[in-house]
């Protein structure tokens, strides 16, 4: 009944508006425009327009009982909202004039650009009207792409970054991390969304100490220092395929802010390696032109890696991190390194 009344309420204001803009002039309506006014309860009100006598007759064919029958549309259960009020194009497409959603004690009407939320959750009801807002929509399930863009290093056994006495201490400018993630996010209540998906990442680790190699020894990863040249770069470099998922709260869709509000979110993911190598450029001492040595054979760089990853936000921007719960490299063919990574999602 509360849906009843107020479709008739607003039917009531959507005549009101278009009587304003009647032209007073126009004898045509003033002589054949009518209309049928039925009034019930305390406030109740239908308002009918007749636009001529073939209407009316028509009008008096039709049931009322039929016509609150035929008002009962199916709600949407994802999103809890009722589309009462449209306008069909010429084209066969439809526009919404009037959306309302029930959430518990919370109602929204959405007519046009105007917004209208009624909260009962206290001890008084609330109502707030906010005018010239543009409503966007909040799908039950989206899919879309992003970029990571970060800077990598890794942890030791102590749970320290590597100094730079280590070989393998790593320099952050040039260690980069890129992923090009295809994503889904799935909404499980408002603000609430279970976000999953599958990625490529390329890791580059790139030693501080540029005189420094990465080798593959016969029984695990060498560091030499080549004193024979003069070292420009040293790496080691690794891709991966990842599949991720994490449990998102958007509180700024929660307050009903949009993107204005903070997102955080968290989980597991799980890659296997596609490939991996080593690089060193130098120049001969001589003064020879840039040379380069790469070793494509992996460098007992573990297949797997897995671990946890967590996001925050707000607005247009989101930073992200990533912690590898297993080793760098296998166990016992090189030093105790975990990844983690810092960047931006783009």
């Amino acid at each position: 009944m509360k849906k009843y009344l107020l479709l008739f309420c607003l039917m009531a204001l959507v005549q009101i508006g278009f009587a304003g803009t009647m032209p007073s002039n126009d004898p045509y309506k003033t002589v054949m425009s009518d209309s049928v006014v039925v009034e019930f309860g305390k406030s109740g009100k239908i308002v009918i327009i007749v636009e001529s006598k073939e209407d009316f007759e028509k009008l008096k064919l039709m049931n009322i009982n039929q016509i609150i029958r035929e008002l009962d549309l199916e709600e949407n259960e994802d999103s809890g909202e009722l589309t009462i009020v449209e306008i069909k194009k010429k084209d066969g497409t439809t526009k919404e004039v009037v959306k309302v959603r029930e959430d518990w004690e919370e109602t929204e009407v959405y007519i046009g650009g105007m917004r209208i939320l009624v909260d009962e959750s206290g001890d008084n009801t609330k109502v707030r009207v906010e005018s010239g807002m543009k409503r966007k929509s909040d799908p039950p399930f989206r899919t879309f792409f992003n970029v990571d863009l970060g800077v990598n290093n890794y942890l030791n056994a102590d749970g320290k970054f590597p100094t730079s006495d280590n070989p393998y201490a790593v320099k952050g400018w040039g260690s980069w991390n890129v992923g090009l993630n295809w994503m889904a996010a799935q909404r499980l209540s408002k603000g609430f969304y279970w976000d999953f998906g599958l990625g490529f990442q390329f890791y580059n680790f790139k030693f501080e100490n540029r005189d420094f190699q990465a080798v593959r020894g016969d029984q695990m990863v060498d560091f030499i220092q080549r004193n024979d040249v003069n070292g420009f770069k040293s790496k080691i470099s690794a891709s991966y395929i990842t599949a991720m998922t994490m449990l998102e709260l958007d509180f700024g869709k929660m307050n009903d802010n949009g993107k204005r509000g903070l997102r955080i979110a968290a989980g597991p993911y799980a890659g296997y390696r596609l490939g991996g190598q080593s690089k060193y450029v130098y120049k001969e001492l001589g003064g020879s032109g840039r040379k380069k040595d790469k070793q494509d054979t992996g460098l007992y760089l573990n297949n797997f890696r897995y671990g946890v990853r967590g996001e925050i936000g707000v607005g247009r921007i989101t930073f992200f991190s990533t912690y590898d719960l297993n080793t760098l490299f296998q166990e016992g063919k090189g030093p105790e390194l975990n990844p983690i990574t810092f960047g931006i999602v783009f």
